[in-house]
C-alpha cells in the first residue's frame, strides 16, 4: 500500500492532524504552521486516502484509513508521545485508530464528530454540485464554482471545495478528490464507531456551539462509553468548521491540551 502524504513541520511532541470530508491538509495549515513555530510540537498535517495529493483507491473505509495513519506512524518512527487529532471524516479515523492501537498514543483530540453513527444525507447537494461539473468545457475556477452554486449556495463551503480543484497535465481540470469513490461509499463514512476495549488515554471532544455534530447524549453517553477519560469543549459561535470560524480559540485548546 503506498504511503500518505503529509507535511512534517516544527520539533517536539508529535501532532498528527487529520482533515474532513472533501478535504487536504491545507485546511489546517494557517493553525498548523502556528502550532509548528509557536510551540514546542512536531506537526504532522495528513491528506487521507482518496483526498488530497494521497493515493486513490476504490476502498474508504474506517478499518483502512487506521490501517494507512498506521503505515505512516511506522514510517515516521512516531513515538508513544504522539497526540493525534482529527475533524469530521478524520475525527472518525482518530477515533478508529486510538481504539485499534492505544499504545502508539498518549492523547486524542476529536473536532466536531461523536462515535455514533451519522447521517451523511446532508452531504448529498455537495456530491452533486461537486458531480455538476463539466470538466470537458470547464476553463477556469469561477466557472466550477458557478457550477457548483446550483447546488451549494453557501460561499464558504464553495471555497472550501474549490480547494480540491487541480489543472492535470493536460492543461484540463478536475478534482483531486476520488469522487466517484468517496460518492459511492458516503453511507460507510458516517458509519459508528466501535472499539473492543475503551481507549482510557486522555481524549479532548472540541464542539461547534452552532454545530449538532456532538449533541448532549453525545457528551453523557456515547463519548464516555468508548472515552472514560474524556473531556467536551465548546467553542461558542462557531459550527461545524470551528478551526476556520475560531481559530484562535481552536489554536490555544489544542496547545494546551496536547503540551500539558
Amino acid at each position: 500500500m503506498p504511503l500518505l502524504h503529509y507535511l512534517d513541520q516544527g520539533q517536539g511532541r508529535p501532532l498528527v492532524i487529520l482533515h474532513g470530508l472533501f478535504g487536504t491538509l491545507d485546511n489546517w495549515q494557517t493553525l498548523a504552521r502556528r502550532w509548528a513555530t509557536e510551540t514546542d510540537l512536531r506537526v504532522i498535517s495528513v491528506d487521507l486516502r482518496n483526498h488530497g495529493r494521497s493515493f486513490h483507491s476504490p476502498e474508504h473505509t474506517y478499518a483502512l484509513m487506521a490501517q494507512d495513519l498506521l503505515a505512516l506512524f511506522d514510517h515516521l518512527q512516531l513515538g508513544p508521545d504522539t497526540t493525534l487529532m482529527g475533524h469530521s471524516m478524520g475525527g472518525k479515523v482518530a477515533m478508529r485508530f486510538a481504539l485499534d492501537h492505544p499504545e502508539r498514543l498518549a492523547k486524542l483530540i476529536v473536532v466536531d464528530i461523536a462515535p455514533r453513527f451519522s447521517d451523511m444525507e446532508h452531504q448529498d447537494d455537495i456530491v452533486a454540485g461537486l458531480q455538476s461539473v463539466d470538466f470537458t468545457t470547464c476553463t477556469n475556477r469561477q466557472e466550477a464554482d458557478a457550477a457548483l452554486a446550483k447546488y451549494v449556495p453557501n460561499f464558504g463551503t464553495r471555497q472550501f471545495l474549490l480547494k480540491n480543484l487541480y489543472r492535470k497535465e493536460d492543461n484540463t481540470f478536475g478534482w483531486r478528490i476520488n469522487l466517484e469513490v468517496l460518492a459511492a461509499q458516503l453511507a460507510a463514512i458516517g458509519e459508528e464507531t466501535m472499539g473492543v476495549a475503551p481507549f482510557m488515554k486522555p481524549a479532548l471532544f472540541i464542539r461547534g456551539g452552532k454545530s449538532d455534530y456532538i449533541t448532549a447524549e453525545d457528551k453523557l453517553t456515547n463519548i464516555p462509553a468508548l472515552f472514560p477519560n474524556s473531556q467536551v469543549a465548546t467553542v461558542v459561535d462557531a459550527g461545524h468548521w470551528l478551526h476556520a470560524e475560531k481559530p484562535e480559540e481552536v489554536f490555544e485548546m489544542v496547545k494546551t491540551f496536547a503540551m500539558s
